[in-house]
């Protein structure tokens, strides 16, 4: 809730905030463009020309740039950066890996070479002194643009004139930090570029909390990476990591556990003799772990068996073959961002992508590799995105939530609790049905009321029927739910006829205000809190002469009829459901009629 009402109110400021309105474009940012050695895509240009005006409106700025890997996302980010720096205003740059810290300051320093901007990086591979001197500079205003991993979110770290944040490959941070961010100015413009957004950001840019913009066009000469999925064979992975060798490529191989990574490295050069074969992860000292992917880039080896820490933005251009062992335990995005390590050159991309044999594996992780195997042509990040927000579901859209399933109450639900939990924080008061909360009414007794699968074959067409089915609260809701399921899925079989009677049960017991109706050893069933005034306890010993009315423990026992389980509980639910009815039938009669007759 917290985090709710913090969001809410940043979004809110940024509306209102006046941002700051950028210059248009200066003789120094034309010839920063005029130099870049590729020509633009159109989608490139078109996405450069959003953000451009998005930075020259008074209102900040919050676009994401969705694009494959690969499609020059960089390049944007590096234009919208100048225009920023360019107006006197401060940069920075975030990105989930030390790696991908380096290769962007690389990457910036060449295209700001000769204008006079200093660019730093602050990560874990800079000294203490060397990160002193840049968070100095970020203070004094001496640095303008820093690239940085999680280390710009601490609390030292503070500028004296941001004016942009870019936010790259969003989907490795969490919730918190990308508001920390935001927290560091209401006012400063925030670009994020991913391939894969998560489910949170893929819904708040639908619904149009965000503004979207995509690069679907891959550059000249680039062709898709086959895809290959299927149970681990060390006879293909080794045909694979040969057949590029001979065409002087290297290999990515990726062994997700740190303990056994050295072996698997040695099994590697088991199964290829002769092939030069490192070893990484993120464990690693910060220059033993530079100076292994350095030495790689410059292709003195030409297998890197590593974690997933390659998956983070890596350009290896020699880099043409991937091979993960665990492909099944691996998300969505990951698998995806994986494969946009290879296949980056004119040369084709091959991805194998393994699970275990003899092992079960989770509807979810089936349903992720199906989806990275059917989504293998250019540009498939926004497909593969939606399809991971089918899967996983949208999360929470005001708390710290990326994922999570709508399904479980149903989106029209959700948008209703979402609009009431929007209304509560900015009026600052409860609505007033949010007030009286809803009793829990528990009902426990031996009856076989569920929806079977021959009948409801889909899972989250079953799960919507017992979502209306548990939001029945009278009479008429019940036989409104009746009519719909036959309507749509014929009639009705015995265990679900009994689920509608618990329903109806439900409603009128939670109406006579009863919270609890249980079994119990003594062959009854037992109903509390019960009150009875003294014209219905007279007409209990005469009706039901068998049960027991304790007004002390306010509770009632009505006893079971022998054979009411034969039928799998439905009898027992009419008993049930009748004996109360006429017990408690009148108890809401105003208490001047409610005397006992004489």
């Amino acid at each position: 809730r917290e985090m709710a009402s913090e969001l809410i109110r940043l979004y809110q400021a940024r509306m209102h905030a006046p941002g700051h309105a950028f210059a248009l474009d200066s003789a120094w940012q034309q010839e920063l463009e005029t130099a870049f050695p590729y020509t633009e895509t159109p989608d490139q240009v078109s996405a450069i020309d959003e953000v451009k005006a998005d930075m020259e409106a008074p209102l900040p700025m919050d676009r994401l740039i969705c694009g494959d890997v690969g499609f020059g996302k960089t390049e944007i980010a590096v234009r919208a950066a100048a225009k920023a720096v360019f107006d006197g205003r401060q940069v920075a740059v975030v990105v989930p890996t030390t790696l991908l810290a380096q290769q962007h300051g690389e990457t910036f320093t060449e295209r700001f070479a000769g204008f006079p901007v200093k660019v730093a990086v602050l990560s874990r591979f800079a000294s203490p002194s060397q990160q002193k001197a840049i968070v100095d500079g970020l203070a004094a205003g001496t640095v303008d643009l820093v690239i940085g991993t999680h280390r710009l979110f601490g609390a030292d770290v503070s500028f004296k004139d941001l004016g942009l944040v870019v936010v790259d490959e969003e989907q490795r941070f969490g919730v918190g930090h990308k508001e920390r961010l935001k927290q560091l100015r209401t006012s400063v413009d925030v670009l994020t570029m991913t391939a894969t957004p998560i489910p949170r950001t893929m819904e708040m840019a639908i619904t149009g909390i965000r503004d979207l913009s995509t690069i679907d066009t891959p550059p000249e000469e680039r062709q898709p990476v086959v895809t290959h999925v299927g149970h681990f064979d060390e006879g293909m992975a080794t045909l694979a990591v040969r057949r590029e060798l001979l065409r002087e490529g290297q290999v990515f191989w990726v062994h997700n556990q740190i303990q056994t990574i050295a072996a698997a490295a040695e099994r590697v050069r088991e199964l290829v003799p002769g092939a030069r074969v490192a070893f990484a992860h993120g464990q690693m000292d910060e220059a033993t772990l530079e100076r292994t992917m350095v030495r790689f880039w410059q292709r003195e080896f030409d297998v890197l068996v590593s974690t997933t820490i390659i998956e983070s933005g890596l350009d290896v251009p020699n880099a043409n073959t991937l091979v993960v062992e665990r492909a099944d335990l691996l998300g969505l995005a990951q698998l995806y961002q994986l494969r946009g390590r290879v296949g980056r050159s004119t040369e084709r991309g091959y991805a194998y992508l393994f699970y275990p044999e003899y092992s079960s594996m989770t509807e979810e992780a089936y349903k992720r590799l199906e989806t990275i195997s059917t989504f293998t042509g250019l540009g498939s990040g926004l497909s593969i995105a939606l399809r991971d927000l089918e899967i996983r579901g949208a999360g929470n859209v005001l708390g710290g939530d990326q994922s999570g399933h709508v399904a479980s109450v149903g989106f029209d639900e959700y948008a209703k609790l979402m609009a009431q939990a929007v209304a509560e924080l900015r009026t600052g008061t409860a609505p007033a049905q949010t007030l009286q909360q809803e009793v829990e009414v528990k009902i426990d007794l031996p009856v076989d009321a569920h929806l079977p699968t021959d009948y409801i074959a889909d899972e989250a067409l079953r799960l919507e029927a017992y979502r209306k089915i548990a939001a029945v609260r009278d009479a008429g809701g019940v036989r409104a739910v009746r009519n719909e399921l036959i309507d749509r899925y014929g009639r009705l079989p015995d265990p679900a006829d009994r689920l509608l009677s618990v329903a109806a049960l439900r409603a009128a017991i939670r109406r006579w205000g009863i919270r609890e109706l249980t079994t119990t050893p003594r062959r009854t069933v037992r109903a509390v809190p019960v009150t009875l005034a003294d014209w219905q306890e007279l007409r209990l010993a005469r009706e039901h002469p068998d049960a027991v009315y304790n007004p002390s423990a306010s509770a009632l026992e009505i006893p079971v009829p022998r054979g009411s389980r034969a039928d799998g509980g439905g009898e027992l639910v009419s008993h049930v459901a009748r004996s109360l009815s006429t017990i408690l039938s009148n108890q809401r009669r105003p208490a001047a009629r409610s005397v006992a007759p004489r």
